[in-house]
């Protein structure tokens, strides 16, 4: 017996002894498979693969010349050598490979290789998109829209991710030291039309220090003001019970007050869009505004438009996903829209209102697969949290809803006017009547 209990004390202490990453330092994870299973390919890069995780891939060869071959340009112009590069990233190694979650088990030679090549490429890539003059003169990856809107999908993805300061780096040696708000620019000029909708941009400062690695710096950008909220900074709502309301009508209960009080005000998800208009609750498009700034006044949802394609689905899902691993970010704004609008869009008839309105604009074509995009976007996500930014605005539709004649108007509507037929029937009905009572007002008068 005291041989086993040796025997384990021995095993555990050097598995102990290789436990070397700390939880704190990891900032690139693979994503869960509970949300993998919902939609694999979202999360899978298409023609680049940046960092560890999918660099054995085969269909994902190809760019490994380019990379090599960019390296080798870059070289060239600056009429330097691989050692200096090679020598700048190797103090860095041990601090990057704390940056994956799981154990990476390429040697520091290969890692060493892995971090310059895929950072030189990135960093060449935006410079050349930004000053064409660069870019040689068969490029194809300036030739092929396929293949940059491809690269600007790849690179944003949660697990295609390099350490942000090996970038900063790497860039030092390219261009002038010490200029990485001028990376952040052509980082973020690279990927502006990937957005969806208008991003907020203030004045940033923000310090290369804070910015974990691309997706992150993406993320950032993309963080409306939130003073339009009714929520205090720290996130602090009044202590209030969330009912969390399904389509199927199904509840559940989330106590969210910080301190983990019950509270005693409650809340509902609201309905469709469909419903809502049915409820005398209209749409409008607001164009100055980011997609985050939702206003409800006087009977009416204010949206930002919103641009819909082929690379939406995945854009929305590595955000959240980011948002599910980082949740002390101020607000997790990404999920929290994308459930607002899972919310409104239950359908294809909920989308034909939307783009009716100018808020959605459906490069897809098919609204029934813009519909079932929502309808998934949220499946197996954590949330919403205690700082549902859209909370307010819920309880004010569903108490705009609730009035005794927009429910009548509801049920009007639902039931009687549902269809042109149902409409053109109401109206013969109602023209029958009236001129019924005018033949009786007539004959009575005849009498008289």
């Amino acid at each position: 017996m005291q041989l086993d209990a040796t025997r384990a004390v021995a095993n555990i202490s050097q598995k102990l002894s290789h436990l070397s990453v700390a939880q704190s330092e990891c900032t690139i994870y693979r994503v869960h498979r509970h949300l993998r299973n919902v939609n694999d390919k979202a999360y899978e890069p298409e023609v680049i693969a940046i960092g560890p995780y999918h660099r054995d891939k085969d269909n994902l060869k190809m760019m490994e010349d380019h990379k090599l071959r960019y390296l080798h340009l870059l070289l060239q112009r600056k009429n330097e050598n691989i050692e200096k590069y090679v020598s700048a990233i190797r103090p860095l190694e041990p601090q990057a490979r704390k940056c994956y979650a799981e154990t990476v088990s390429l040697s520091a030679a290969d890692f060493i290789e892995m971090l310059v090549l895929d950072g030189c490429f990135i960093i060449d890539l935006v410079r050349k998109s930004n000053m064409p003059y660069l870019r040689e003169r068969n490029d194809p990856i300036f030739h092929m829209d396929w293949i940059m809107n491809s690269l600007q999908r790849d690179l944003m993805l949660f697990e295609n991710q390099v350490p942000f300061f090996v970038l900063c780096e790497l860039f030092d040696l390219i261009e002038v030291p010490g200029r990485h708000s001028r990376l952040i620019h052509l980082l973020l000029s690279f990927f502006n039309n990937l957005y969806p909708g208008k991003v907020y941009r203030p004045s940033r400062g923000w310090s290369s220090n804070e910015i974990k690695h691309l997706l992150d710096l993406i993320h950032r950008n993309w963080r409306p003001s939130f003073d339009w909220l009714d929520v205090s900074k720290n996130g602090e709502n009044s202590k209030k019970r969330w009912r969390f309301v399904n389509r199927a009508t199904c509840f559940r209960e989330a106590n969210v007050s910080k301190n983990g009080e019950d509270g005693t005000k409650r809340w509902r998800f609201i309905n469709c869009a469909t419903w809502l208009r049915e409820a005398n609750v209209k749409f409008a498009r607001r164009d100055e505004v980011t997609l985050f700034n939702v206003r409800f006044k006087n009977g009416t949802i204010f949206l930002a438009p919103l641009t819909i394609e082929d690379r939406t689905d995945s854009f929305f899902r590595n955000l959240i996903a980011y948002e599910q691993y980082f949740q002390d970010t101020e607000f997790s704004f990404v999920t929290d829209y994308v459930k607002f609008l899972d919310c409104l869009i239950d359908s294809s008839r909920d989308v034909q209102i939307l783009c009716r309105c100018g808020i959605i604009d459906n490069w897809l074509g098919d609204d029934e697969v813009v519909a079932d995009m929502f309808n998934k976007l949220t499946d197996s996500v954590t949330g919403p949290g205690s700082r549902f930014v859209y909370a307010k605005i819920f309880d004010s539709v569903n108490e705009h809803c609730n009035k005794r004649s927009n429910r009548w108007m509801a049920k009007l509507r639902r039931n009687y006017l549902n269809s042109p037929w149902a409409i053109i029937s109401i109206l013969v009905a109602v023209v029958l009547v009236l001129l019924t009572i005018a033949q009786t007002v007539f004959s009575a008068l005849q009498v008289l």
